[in-house]
């Protein structure tokens, strides 16, 4: 009974049922499609025997000799797999039938025969697309009537022999009856046969699954839990041997390092025991030397956090360089390829270069270096937004990016670093773009602001940010993006330059939705700059 409550049973018994599922659906779909093709195969064959029928009696009705009609009909219907042969007349009367004592009878209207076309109180005047109808005979077997119509053709309507008036479209109908029981027997062949092998196969997968479950996941499952037991009744020594080089091997040997650590553990606290005051003095040694450690390390921070601060702010113009460098070089590419294209393309290569080995010198940047600020003056907001979309235009186009701008007020002026501005556009340009892999819209938008200033919206369509994650956006270093794609700064440089100019940066995201960040400026009039270390900083 244990059995059933095991990893082994559970996992064996959702295989068992997936491959029931599977089987079952290809069986049943198997024997449909067989019956499909089968049924197709013997509607096809009786309208070909119809149509033979049909041609055979053509000229031998248009002579008006019954006797060959006949004939035809009888040396047809003794064909195994024809079970009957009917020609009606419009008044549903039998002019010829293999079974003669049927002929000059009325048939029902109602019948098999005619419900196709007289199953209304006016009869069809042409016979429907649906020719056939499939009933069980007396004979206790399914039967396939095939109605072929006789039509009142031209040379029909015009002879001499038994002229018929034009208006009459139809004729009579020929009625082939063919047996389906051979073909019932095939079909109820085929299925026990699928049904069959699909037990058989699902039987043969279910035993394999089961000892291939057994030797790789029940037998190490019970050792690791037979470990487990040991370890805790207190046997440190105990080890656990599993020659297997997958997770469950794995799990053995971090199992077999654990004891080991444990066991090193009791014997070292048996040792502290008897040498406390050693190892006390010890320990105090080596926290002093970590806090001495930790000194440093925060040192190390300080000036890695200045000096990728610095990085981060020189990568932006480094990176544009390099993006109008390519620019160029693929438009020259398309000119034709003359000594002096050749050589310009190969100034570029080198350009493109040394600007790239300039930026992995700049985000390798450990020396400390002292903040510059630029000059404050009145600059219109849509040149600052019309600076920072060309150096990005390209970039937009390489990352399918459709930019829109919408400016209410083109005359609008800021007291700003117009640099430093710049700055923080790009960056939040390269953010939005960075959260829209697959392309989308960039809409940049300026506006007056209740406070009298101006207030500038960049919003995108890109992947969001989680609520989780918004109160952390400005602090540095911190960063949604995967490894090794930021440091994190982007955004703490766009908070520390709203600050210095006595704005505010705002950010609205949902997961899925895009991210709106929100940039206030105040009136040119209010601005003061601020003064850090004697130095006016603005």
């Amino acid at each position: 009974m244990r059995f059933f409550h095991t990893l082994t049973f559970r996992v064996l018994v959702g295989s068992c049922l997936l491959l029931i599922i599977l089987f079952g659906y290809y069986a049943l779909f198997a024997v449909r499609f067989h019956e499909r093709q089968m049924m197709d195969q013997v509607i096809d064959s009786a309208a070909t025997v119809s149509d033979i029928i049909k041609n055979s009696m053509h000229y031998s009705m248009l002579e008006n000799r019954s006797k060959d009609v006949k004939e035809i009909i009888d040396s047809v219907g003794h064909e195994p797999e024809v079970e009957g042969i009917y020609i009606y007349n419009k008044r549903g009367e039998i002019i010829t039938s293999t079974n003669k004592s049927e002929e000059g009878t009325v048939v029902d209207m109602r019948a098999e025969a005619c419900f196709v076309c007289h199953a209304s109180a006016q009869p069809l005047q042409s016979v429907p697309r649906e020719r056939y109808r499939i009933y069980v005979g007396m004979q206790g077997y399914r039967v396939l009537g095939w109605i072929n119509p006789i039509r009142n053709e031209p040379s029909c309507s015009n002879a001499e022999c038994h002229a018929h008036p034009p208006d009459q479209t139809v004729l009579g109908v020929l009625d082939v009856r063919m047996s389906l029981q051979k073909g019932d027997m095939n079909i109820a062949d085929a299925r026990r046969e699928l049904v069959s092998y699909a037990v058989i196969g699902t039987a043969i997968v279910a035993l394999s699954s089961g000892i291939f479950l057994f030797v790789t996941v029940h037998r190490p499952v019970r050792k690791l839990r037979e470990g487990t037991r040991q370890i805790s009744a207190g046997h440190l020594d105990h080890r656990i041997f599993l020659a297997s080089k997958d997770e469950i091997g794995d799990l053995a040997r971090a199992f077999n390092e654990m004891t080991k650590n444990l066991e090193n553990a009791e014997r070292e606290n048996r040792l502290w025991s008897q040498t406390l005051e050693t190892r006390v003095d010890e320990k105090t040694a080596e926290l002093k030397q970590i806090h001495e450690q930790i000194l440093q390390i925060e040192k190390m921070a300080s000036l890695g956090k200045l000096s990728a601060t610095v990085a981060h702010e020189l990568n932006n113009p480094l990176e544009g360089i390099l993006n109008y460098c390519k620019l160029i070089s693929k438009r020259l590419k398309k000119l034709e390829p003359t000594q002096a294209v050749q050589s310009t393309l190969e100034d570029l290569d080198l350009v493109i270069s040394e600007v790239q080995r300039c930026g992995n010198i700049v985000k390798n940047l450990l020396l400390f270096s002292k903040r510059q600020v630029g000059e404050f003056g009145l600059v219109t907001v849509a040149a600052i937004v019309d600076k920072a979309v060309r150096l990005m235009q390209h970039h937009f186009k390489i990352s399918n990016v459709r930019f829109q701008s919408e400016i209410a007020v083109s005359d609008a002026t800021i007291m700003c670093d117009e640099n430093q501005i710049q700055q923080a556009l790009i960056a939040l340009f390269v953010n939005a773009v960075e959260a829209m892999p697959q392309g989308g819209d960039l809409r940049v938008a300026v506006a007056p602001d209740s406070s009298g200033g101006v207030r500038m919206s960049v919003a995108d369509t890109g992947t969001g940010i989680s609520r989780e994650d918004i109160p952390h956006l400005f602090e540095p270093f911190f960063t949604t993006k995967k490894e090794g794609k930021g440091v994190g700064l982007g955004l703490s440089v766009v908070y520390g330059i709203l600050e210095r100019h006595e704005g505010t940066v705002s950010v609205e995201s949902e997961p899925g939705k895009g991210t709106v960040f929100t940039l206030i400026f105040p009136p040119p009039g209010m601005h003061r700059p601020r003064v850090e270390g004697g130095e006016a900083v603005s």
